[in-house]
C-alpha cells in the first residue's frame, strides 16, 4: 500500500493544518522520550520543562531551561539533535524524503502542494528535484563544518571531538544555537572560543548559508554568480543579508566593544551581528551588553532569516518588501519596485500584515512577562523577541521564568518557526470567491 499524507488527514484540510500538524506531533513526541529515566541524569524531568527543551529543539530556537551539556545524559542528547535536524529541515522534507527512498514515493497533486508549501517553493513543478537538493546540500554542508571545526575540538576533547563538532556543525546550519560543550560554565553557549577564529568563522557561515534560504541555495547552484539571472526573492536575500550584517558590525565594533584588543573586537562584533539571524551561539554575555547593544540585537533578531529557510523571525524578504513599499508610498508612487521588477499588491499585504503580527506578539509578551516575573522590560523584550524569532540568545532570566511565561515562549516558538501566514491560513476557512466587492469610500491616514 503506498503511503499518501492525503489518507492521514481530511481531504478538505490546508496544507497549513497539516505542517502545524506534523510541528505539533514532532514536539509531543520529543517531549515524551525527554522525560523518560535515562534522557536525563537526574532520571526525572518536569512536563514543562521537557515540553520547552523539545520546542526549542523541533522549533530550532536554542532557549533553554536546562543546561544541554550537564543535564540531558548522551540518549537526551541525541534525541535533541535528531528533533533539531528534522525540525530545520522540514519535517514534511524528511517525511517525504524517507517515503521516496522506501519507495513509496505518492506523486499526487495535494502532497506536492503540502511539499511546496512546507519548503516555501515557487512552484509544485520540480518539488521532489528540489526537496532531494536540499537535503544533499544540509548534510553535505554539515560534514564540511564538522570537519573543518575537528582541528580545534579534536585536541581540546579528543575522540568525543568528533560529536562535539557535528553537533555544533548541525545546531549551526540548523540556526538553533545548543551547545554540549563541557568545559563552559552553564548557559553560557560559546564563550570559551570567544577568540579562536577557526570556530567563530566556521560557525558563522553555517549561520548564513542556513539562513539565506533553499530557494537560495539553488539559484546559486543554477546561475552561479550571475547575479542578474537571480529570482528577485534571491536578490533581496543576498543584498539585505549583506546590509544587515555589515551595519550591526560597524555599530557594535565602534561603540559596543570598543575596550576590547583588535583580534577579538573583530570577532566578537561579527559573529554578534551574525548569530540573531537566528542562530542562538553567544560569544559574550549579553547582560554585560549596554542597553543599546541589546535593543539593537532586539531588532536583529526579529527580522530573522530568510523564508524557505531554516531559521525564524519576520524574515528578511518580509522587512525588504515593507521597506520597498514604504519608500513606493513616501515617494508618491503606485508600485513597489526593486531590480527593476513590480512586487504584487498582495504580497505587501502580507509583508505589512505579518509585520503587524508578530510586533502585537511581541509586546504582549514582553509586557506580560516583565509585569508578571517582575523582570526588567529590556530583558523581557529580548527573550521574548528570542522565542518568537526561533533564535535563542539569552540575558540569562529564561530558566527562572515561572510556567505561565515558559508556555508563552513555547506557544511563540511555535509559532516563529511554522510561520504567522500558516497558522492564519490554518485557521481560515476555504476561500471563497466573493460575487460582488462592497462600496469604497476613503480613509486619512498619517
Amino acid at each position: 500500500m503506498k503511503f499518501s499524507l492525503a489518507k492521514l488527514f481530511n481531504r478538505q484540510s490546508s496544507s497549513a493544518r497539516i505542517i502545524l500538524a506534523f510541528f505539533l506531533t514532532l514536539i509531543l513526541i520529543g517531549t515524551f522520550l525527554l522525560m523518560l529515566p535515562f534522557s536525563s541524569v537526574t532520571g526525572e524531568v518536569d512536563f514543562i520543562d521537557a515540553l520547552f527543551t523539545s520546542t526549542s529543539a523541533v522549533c530550532v530556537t536554542g532557549l533553554i531551561v536546562q543546561n544541554t551539556a550537564s543535564f540531558w545524559t548522551p540518549f537526551g542528547k541525541a534525541v535533541i539533535i535528531l528533533l533539531i535536524q528534522i525540525g530545520g529541515l522540514g519535517i514534511l522534507t524528511s517525511v517525504l524524503f524517507m517515503v521516496a527512498f522506501l519507495g513509496h514515493k505518492d506523486n499526487s497533486i495535494m502532497q506536492r502542494s503540502i511539499l511546496k508549501d512546507a519548503i516555501s517553493a515557487p512552484q509544485i513543478g520540480g518539488i521532489y528535484k528540489l526537496s532531494g537538493f536540499i537535503l544533499g546540500t544540509t548534510f553535505a554542508v554539515e560534514a564540511i563544518g564538522a570537519v573543518l571545526m575537528m582541528p580545534v575540538f579534536l585536541p581540546r576533547y579528543g575522540e568525543v571531538g568528533v560529536l562535539y563538532s557535528f553537533f555544533h556543525s548541525i545546531s549551526a546550519f540548523c540556526n538553533a544555537g545548543f551547545d554540549i560543550l563541557p568545559d563552559t560554565q552553564p548557559f553560557s553557549s560559546i564563550v570559551t572560543f570567544q577568540s579562536v577564529p577557526l570556530i567563530n568563522i566556521v560557525l558563522m557561515l553555517l549561520i548564513i548559508i542556513g539562513g539565506i534560504g533553499f530557494l537560495t541555495w539553488d539559484d546559486i547552484a543554477v546561475h552561479h554568480f550571475r547575479f542578474q539571472k537571480y529570482r528577485l526573492q534571491t536578490k533581496l536575500v543576498l543584498v539585505f543579508t549583506f546590509f544587515m550584517i555589515l551595519i550591526p558590525f560597524l555599530l557594535f565594533f565602534f561603540f559596543e566593544f570598543a575596550g576590547m584588543p583588535l583580534k577579538e573586537r573583530i570577532l566578537v562584533s561579527l559573529f554578534q551581528a551574525v548569530t540573531p539571524r537566528t542562530a542562538g551561539f553567544a560569544t559574550i554575555d549579553y547582560k554585560d551588553m549596554s542597553e543599546t547593544g541589546r535593543f539593537l540585537t532586539i531588532m536583529l533578531m526579529l527580522v530573522g532569516g530568510s523564508s524557505g529557510s531554516t531559521a525564524g523571525g519576520i524574515k528578511i524578504t518580509t522587512f525588504a518588501v515593507a521597506a520597498i513599499a514604504t519608500v513606493a508610498v513616501l515617494r508618491r508612487r503606485e508600485d513597489a519596485t526593486a531590480f527593476n521588477r513590480r512586487i504584487e499588491k498582495y504580497i505587501v499585504l502580507n509583508a505589512y500584515a505579518l509585520f503587524a503580527v508578530y510586533i502585537t506578539l511581541f509586546l504582549f509578551g514582553s509586557f506580560f512577562i516583565s509585569g508578571y516575573e517582575g523582570v526588567p522590560l529590556v530583558d523581557a523584550m529580548f527573550e521574548t523577541a528570542s522565542a518568537i524569532a526561533t533564535v535563542g540568545l539569552t540575558t540569562g532570566i529564561t530558566p527562572g521564568l515561572s510556567s505561565p511565561s515558559k508556555v508563552i515562549l513555547i506557544c511563540f516558538m511555535y509559532l516563529g518557526r511554522v510561520g504567522g501566514m500558516t497558522l492564519a491560513y490554518a485557521a481560515s476557512s476555504v476561500n471563497v470567491i466573493p460575487l460582488s466587492k462592497q462600496a469604497t469610500e476613503k480613509v486619512n491616514v498619517g
